[in-house]
């Protein structure tokens, strides 16, 4: 730690060194010391690994939980360096490497590997600039391997775990937690939550209960998501959200309903409760009932029944169900599942502004009176 913030001299090896070189004075490996030992002579042969059909089932569960903490190591690891360098980071990329690393690692009996939440802080602690550092490392480990097998035999582990400890130390961010916490803080009690599942359950079962908590969260956001009545405010360009805009106003008979969220199984009863809701609280009898779609990525099957379903039910009322800036992936979707040709094509707009227009060339006296009241509709 007191060499630490020195550039000139090489604190990481300084200390690596000096505790192997008292180890081995002292004799403090025959007082229980533990030590790194005598590494294997020579580099790995290359081999096919045959497996058996009763080696599938536990290759696959291993490979598995080996994905799961690579992807998981990966991604937080490359993010923070990310940010504390100013570089981009493409995770495809990123597994990409990791894949035909451990493809080839595969052939010579070695671990399978991931981005190292330990080794890159130490060697960043050891002033490394480049991604030459981990070829630098494999050509030195093979050298060992060769030439001086027994050279780190009087290591002792203890110091391996302190210089892997206090590089991993500037991985902690917890001003980063402070901030999440006063943003947003069941995202910092997830965090805490994950962080404690790790420690407690070990690698694996932590990383899985930290995903198991993700999806969950992610279909709790997606399960009751935002949605609004869309007005006209005077001065503001385009239509806003009437609970916090009061003073907008709604054209008669037209009811702009935003659904701020993709549309599947989960939230589906709630869209189609949600829109009739919309209906019900317009102060003129409706004509027109229109999904701004335009944060709408997905639509399932379930979610198209629905769909499909609010059209009858508004058909019965007489009421016309349209739709404004729905993606194209989303429209070809609706295409598939069929419901595209049974509302229409016409009842796709563009924007909103469109569906306005259209509505009030489609109502006349209605676009009088709005015109009056309103010069700019569109």
């Amino acid at each position: 730690m007191l060499l630490k913030r020195s550039k000139r001299l090489p604190g990481v090896l300084i200390a690596v060194i000096g505790a192997t070189v008292l180890v081995a004075t002292l004799g403090l490996d025959s007082y229980g010391v533990s030590v790194l030992g005598s590494l294997p002579q020579g580099l790995p042969a290359f081999a096919i690994p045959w497996i058996t059909p009763a080696d599938l089932v536990p290759v696959l569960m291993g490979g598995f939980a080996v994905a799961v903490v690579s992807f998981a190591d990966t991604s937080v690891l490359s993010r923070t360096y990310a940010d504390k360098t100013g570089a981009y980071v493409d995770p495809n990329q990123e597994m990409v490497g990791l894949g035909a690393a451990n493809l080839a690692a595969g052939f010579f009996q070695g671990f399978p590997i991931s981005s190292s939440s330990s080794r890159t802080p130490v060697a960043e602690a050891a002033g490394a600039k480049t991604q030459l550092t981990s070829v630098v490392g494999a050509v030195a480990v093979a050298l060992l391997l060769l030439l001086a097998p027994n050279l780190l035999q009087y290591l002792p582990n203890t110091a391996l775990a302190a210089v892997v400890i206090a590089a991993a130390i500037g991985l902690v961010e917890i001003a980063d937690l402070r901030r999440i916490y006063r943003i947003q803080r069941w995202e910092f009690w997830l965090s805490i939550g994950c962080c404690i599942g790790v420690v407690v359950l070990g690698a694996i079962p932590g990383i899985g209960l930290a995903i198991l908590l993700a999806v969950i969260e992610f279909l709790w956001d997606g399960w009751r998501p935002d949605s609004a009545v869309l007005g006209r405010v005077k001065g503001i360009n385009g239509y806003h959200d009437i609970s916090r805009y009061p003073e907008a106003r709604q054209i008669p008979g037209l009811v702009l309903f935003r659904w701020a969220a993709p549309l599947f199984f989960a939230n589906a009863e709630w869209f189609h409760e949600r829109a009739l809701d919309a209906v019900a609280a317009s102060p003129t009898p409706v004509r027109w009932l229109v999904i701004t779609a335009e944060p709408v990525t997905s639509v399932d099957v379930t979610a198209a029944d629905i769909v499909a379903n609010l059209d009858e039910t508004l058909q019965a009322a007489g009421i016309e169900l349209c739709f404004a800036e729905m993606k194209d992936p989303v429209q070809d979707k609706l295409k598939r599942f069929g419901l595209f040709s049974r509302l229409g094509a016409e009842v796709f707009f563009p924007t909103i502004g469109e569906a306005v227009n259209t509505y009030l060339r489609t109502y006349p006296d209605v676009a009088v009176e709005w015109k009056n009241r309103d010069s700019t509709p569109g």
